[in-house]
């Protein structure tokens, strides 16, 4: 309930077309007011969920993760974090990417009190319970970035044991192009910077991680162009 009333207080404040509107919440109680149902009345969209599609070739992905960055960027200038950004959280139809589930998302710099998020996309600042910013979605889109390029989940904070230490930890997770020889090193080295430890290390924000993907993208059409000049 309580992250049904939170997806329904976020979600209404929100206009974005990359991220699905919440319409109502609607909750049935008995006399005592003990909740008996509640349901979110959402916005209908035919789409399928990035880990059970993944777009068709490298450039209609990196057109996934540019609109999927545009869409967490709308939610941070709204002053909010998603914190649970994964493969299943983005739909994908035709022209269309929508982030959804905002039941784990808070107001930026919130410090929570317990651990939450997905153990294979997780950021360290969640996993030790610090202030969550636009940099912890950040990472969580790099992880999902990473599980799409190279088909294995990245290991997190949350999945390795404790104790480990976080420098050799960044430096021993293989890069995107060591595992897929198709992904470009400039997508690959954006994946491993979002997905530092370091939070001061990632890219800034949605808006400029947007920008890097976009002009990754413009050099994926400009090769496949000129692999297959006109006629």
């Amino acid at each position: 309930m309580e992250q049904l009333e939170n997806e329904y207080e976020v979600g209404r404040k929100l206009r974005h077309e990359g991220l699905r509107r919440i319409l109502d919440l609607k909750v049935n109680r008995t006399l005592l007011r003990k909740v008996t149902d509640a349901a979110l009345v959402m916005e209908l969209f035919d789409g399928t969920p990035l880990d059970r599609r993944l777009p068709r070739d490298l450039g209609a992905m990196v057109r996934c993760f540019v609109r999927t960055a545009r869409a967490l960027g709308a939610l941070h200038e709204a002053g909010y974090v998603h914190c649970d950004l994964k493969p299943a959280n983005i739909l994908l139809a035709p022209g269309t990417v929508k982030v959804i589930d905002l039941g784990q998302a808070c107001p930026i710099g919130t410090v929570k009190g317990r651990v939450q998020g997905t153990p294979d996309y997780i950021s360290p600042e969640q996993v030790k319970l610090g202030p969550v910013t636009a940099r912890t979605d950040v990472f969580n889109l790099g992880a999902t970035m990473y599980w799409a390029l190279c088909g294995r989940n990245l290991p997190t904070a949350y999945t390795l044991k404790k104790g480990e230490n976080s420098f050799l930890l960044d430096a021993a997770i293989p890069a995107p192009k060591d595992l897929n020889p198709l992904v470009p090193e400039n997508l690959s080295n954006i994946v491993m910077e979002c997905v530092r430890t370091n939070t001061l290390k990632r890219p800034g924000d949605m808006g400029e991680l947007g920008r890097r993907l976009e002009a990754v993208r413009h050099t994926l059409r400009r090769s496949a162009e000129a692999s297959h000049p006109a006629a």
